[in-house]
């Protein structure tokens, strides 16, 4: 990045060399004017009211215009000479919480980096000073010809300075508050709070300019002769008449934009008829798609509720089953390896498996383990066992 500006932030005695350079960039599509008749670029000159005559950048100096419209003409010696103590300088005031700044003073920020390498020592120092404190610097600076200030804090290791406006250039909000007998009721409060839920935080790194987009396809579609598509009408609500049931249709309008794009992680699956049941587990919201089909948005664990019947067998993951317990209709369900489990006291059975041994446990006290020979498995079910987390199990896939 190229500096625009050199000079040193002013810590008490110390002095710390830094470069300023812009922290921002505008990325709008700018447009120049022409002439509609022949489409010939329009320029501005600079042209003298006395004699008429076009006049050069050299030849253009500064004047301040009196009340009665009397120029009085300012040199830049005369600029120069003003008693500008921060000409080359960022001199820091004092140190304030960040609650202090209101945001509409802010205005351009810049970074400042360290002018060399013996400045690498202080600057690291007001920079992790910035941190510990928690709080911003206030300073005066000189850009373009006036003094200014300004507010340095800390971002990504990184001292930055925005530039203030003085408190006498912030307008009085007087004339724009609303009427003081204006009120709402706390049926309206609640339901602006749940519209707020919903629609939850932004990620502002994934936000960008759709505007500037449109146009820079406009421009690429008339460059290249193709035709133009017209914008689709924006339903913008018209006038508000009935506040709550706006609130409302914005609260399930949120909802249902929320559920989109989750993406399919939250949808219910159709059972082995072709239907979809109408599942609403605790934490979970659903509405109903255009084709009939239930999205469900999970908010936290599995409720634990059944799933929709289906016909065919059904694998357990690891948790509980939410399969049927038998067959249903003359069906014969799969058969499910059974795992050992260890007896407390009373001697157990062998379990039925596929083919293979199982150990059973002991039959009492001082007893040893006897191994059962293996049996043929019968087709009848077993239900798995819960998780060891003790929590609910996932659900089986069809």
């Amino acid at each position: 990045m190229r500096s625009i500006w050199n000079g040193a932030i002013s810590f008490g005695l110390v002095s710390i060399p830094v470069k300023l350079m812009n922290a921002t960039e505008n990325h709008s599509v700018s447009f120049r004017q022409v002439h509609l008749t022949d489409g010939g670029r329009i320029r501005y000159r600079k042209v003298c009211e006395v004699d008429e005559e076009e006049v050069t950048s050299a030849e253009t100096g500064k004047a301040y215009e009196d009340a009665d419209g009397t120029l009085i003409p300012i040199t830049d010696e005369d600029l120069a000479s003003l008693p500008l103590p921060t000409n080359k300088t960022i001199e820091i005031l004092g140190f304030v919480p960040s609650s202090r700044i209101d945001p509409l003073q802010m205005e351009s920020a810049y970074y400042l980096a360290a002018n060399g390498i013996p400045a690498g020592k202080p600057y690291t120092l007001l920079r992790e000073a910035l941190k510990r404190s928690e709080k911003v610097a206030v300073a005066k600076f000189a850009l373009r010809g006036r003094e200014r200030l300004g507010m340095l804090r800390v971002t990504e290791d990184v001292i930055v300075m925005h530039g203030l406006l003085w408190p006498d250039e912030l307008r009085s909000p007087e004339d724009v508050v609303p009427d003081a007998g204006t009120k709402v009721r706390d049926a309206e409060l609640d339901l602006a709070d749940a519209l707020m839920d919903t629609l939850g935080g932004v990620d502002l790194d994934t936000l960008h300019d759709d505007y500037r987009e449109a146009v820079e396809e406009l421009v690429a579609a008339k460059a290249a002769g193709e035709p133009l598509e017209p914008a689709e009408e924006t339903d913008t609500g018209g006038k508000v008449i009935d506040l709550v049931a706006a609130l409302e249709k914005s609260v399930r309008a949120a909802k249902e934009s929320r559920e989109d794009t989750e993406g399919a992680g939250g949808r219910e699956e159709a059972g082995g008829d072709g239907q979809v049941a109408d599942v609403h587990p605790i934490g979970r919201s659903t509405r109903r798609t255009p084709t009939g089909k239930t999205v469900s948005r999970s908010a936290g664990q599995d409720s634990g509720k059944s799933r929709p019947k289906e016909t065919g067998a059904k694998k357990s993951t690891g948790g509980r089953s939410t399969g049927g317990a038998g067959a249903k209709d003359g069906q014969k369900p799969a058969a499910h390896k059974s795992t050992a489990k260890k007896a407390t006291g009373k001697k157990s059975p062998a379990k039925k498996t596929t083919g293979t041994k199982t150990a059973t446990g002991t039959t009492g006290k001082g007893a040893a383990a006897k191994k059962s020979p293996a049996k043929k498995a019968t087709a009848k079910k077993t239900a798995a066992p819960r998780s060891a987390s003790g929590g609910r199990g996932s659900r089986s896939s069809a």
